[in-house]
């Protein structure tokens, strides 16, 4: 039987290194809200397997996103006097309010605890701006953009938002999607990115133009960052009325059909906190496929690999960058998890 306390308390020193202390309280409240005889919290008492298999199920944002979405929704008025910006309440009486509020609404909670989480946290592509600003920079052509893992496909509209890195601004300035991560090393490259086309692949893609999807993504935002919350339904408002290609299908056979080189300009791969998901074999192929094109890409069709992922649990993001036909991997920077604090470490090699 799962230790469900356990993985509450481990999701608030996360959420505290992660800079939201409300979030923090919240996890820590949750397992003495969770003691009553709503079904909802008995079915995350008895939730199957142990603690390693409910943390990857991802339990607790399936818990704290169904309380968020059901109080976004105006369902729960007693929890907006707790949540922020609210003054951040005391831990016994969130939790007793909490406990109140799920015997009220426990029909209402019941689906979220059946499907695992879906994000797209679009202060990414702070980072992943840069990578294809630096692909720019090296190769002087435009960029095919495609993406795995691509969610809702938000990070795929990158080249549509308004960026400030340390003081060089770049993207579309007269946008709503405003992303300025604190900035550290050395600035990337000044390069225009035009992309041409662009498209991405999901197991479950998200449609950006259903209301209730919208709803869904919005409510698994830590309510305590605000900066996030805004610029995300900035960013969702905008990809409803022009929603990005989303492809449903399995990630390494979608790379296999569509990363091929074309003349005249450079074809990425990117990716953003989606391979650790992928099984080993996705993994291998998406690899082996990348690799074996990248290695006859000629000059005049180059070949580039961007990814923002884990390298080690609790160290910061690798942007790692390939490009081909060179086929070298270099570490571009190191970033936070949702992008907020990054430290670029490679200046762009000029073009030839």
């Amino acid at each position: 039987m799962t230790d469900w306390r356990t993985i509450f308390h481990e999701q608030a020193r996360w959420c505290e290194t992660m800079g939201a202390p409300f979030m923090a309280l919240l996890c820590d409240a949750l397992p003495g809200a969770l003691t009553g005889d709503a079904d909802f919290s008995r079915r995350i008492r008895e939730w199957p397997g142990d603690e390693a298999h409910a943390t990857k199920d991802a339990l607790v944002m399936r818990v704290t996103g169904a309380l968020n979405a059901v109080r976004r929704a105006g369902r729960l008025p007693q929890l907006d006097a707790l949540y922020p910006p609210a003054a951040m309440p005391g831990r016994d009486q969130l939790a007793a309010a909490l406990k109140a509020a799920i015997a009220s609404v426990d029909a209402d909670l019941l689906p979220w605890l059946g499907s695992a989480p879906q994000t797209n946290e679009v202060g990414r592509s702070g980072a992943l701006m840069p990578g294809l600003m630096t692909i720019a920079a090296e190769t002087g052509l435009t960029i095919r953009l495609f993406e795995v893992g691509a969610s809702a496909g938000l990070n795929l509209r990158l080249d549509d938002y308004a960026y400030d890195f340390g003081g060089l601004k770049m993207g579309n300035r007269s946008s709503a999607v405003r992303i300025r991560p604190i900035w550290r090393g050395m600035q990337p490259p000044a390069a225009e990115v035009r992309i041409t086309e662009r498209r991405g692949v999901d197991l479950n893609p998200l449609d950006v133009t259903d209301e209730a999807t919208r709803a869904a993504l919005m409510a698994y935002v830590w309510p305590d960052q605000q900066e996030r919350v805004t610029r995300l339904e900035a960013a969702l408002a905008r990809a409803a009325a022009d929603p990005p290609p989303i492809d449903r299908g399995d990630a390494a056979a979608w790379t296999e059909r569509h990363l091929h080189p074309a003349p005249g300009t450079v074809t990425v791969l990117m990716h953003s906190v989606a391979l650790q998901y992928f099984p080993a074999d996705s993994q291998r192929r998406i690899h082996d496929h990348m690799t074996r094109i990248g290695n006859t890409a000629p000059a005049d069709a180059p070949l580039a690999w961007l990814s923002y992922e884990m390298a080690e649990v609790g160290k910061p993001m690798h942007v790692d960058l390939t490009l081909w036909p060179a086929g070298e991997k270099r570490l571009l920077g190191l970033t936070h998890p949702h992008g907020t604090e990054i430290e670029w470490r490679h200046a762009a090699s000029p073009k030839n």
